[in-house]
């Protein structure tokens, strides 16, 4: 008698929750992971600089930042370049970044992985 094989049947596979689709607050969160001071090598998410991201059931975002100091030159680019990149992103119907003194940037805000980064331990 032959031993009969069995050959798997390619069956569409459901998505596992290690690759469920990301939220559009993740989404949001990796773009801004792409924009960075200029004078410091870590981005502005990680520096603690984005204080709220808040995002409406219509895809209105609002984002709540600060920068290190009210003398920063980045002042005039950065929140425009948050705004701009976050406006790309699918699902997003607008944007709007509005720049906060309150409560005051310090490094304190920064992520472990910032302060390592920076040699800030």
């Amino acid at each position: 008698m032959e031993e009969e094989t069995k050959v798997p049947t390619q069956e569409a596979e459901s998505p596992s929750p290690d690759r469920a689709e990301p939220t559009l607050e993740a989404k949001i969160i990796e773009v801004i992971e792409t924009c960075y001071d200029p004078e410091i090598p870590v981005n502005i998410y990680e520096l603690g600089l984005i204080y709220g991201i808040d995002v409406a059931d219509d895809g209105a975002v609002d984002i709540k930042m600060t920068l290190t100091s009210p003398a920063c030159p980045a002042a005039g680019s950065l929140p425009p370049e948050v705004e701009t990149k976050v406006g790309t992103v699918e699902g997003v119907s607008s944007v709007k970044v509005e720049v906060v003194w309150e409560p005051t940037w310090t490094p304190e805000k920064m992520t472990e992985a910032a302060r390592l980064q920076l040699g800030m331990f």
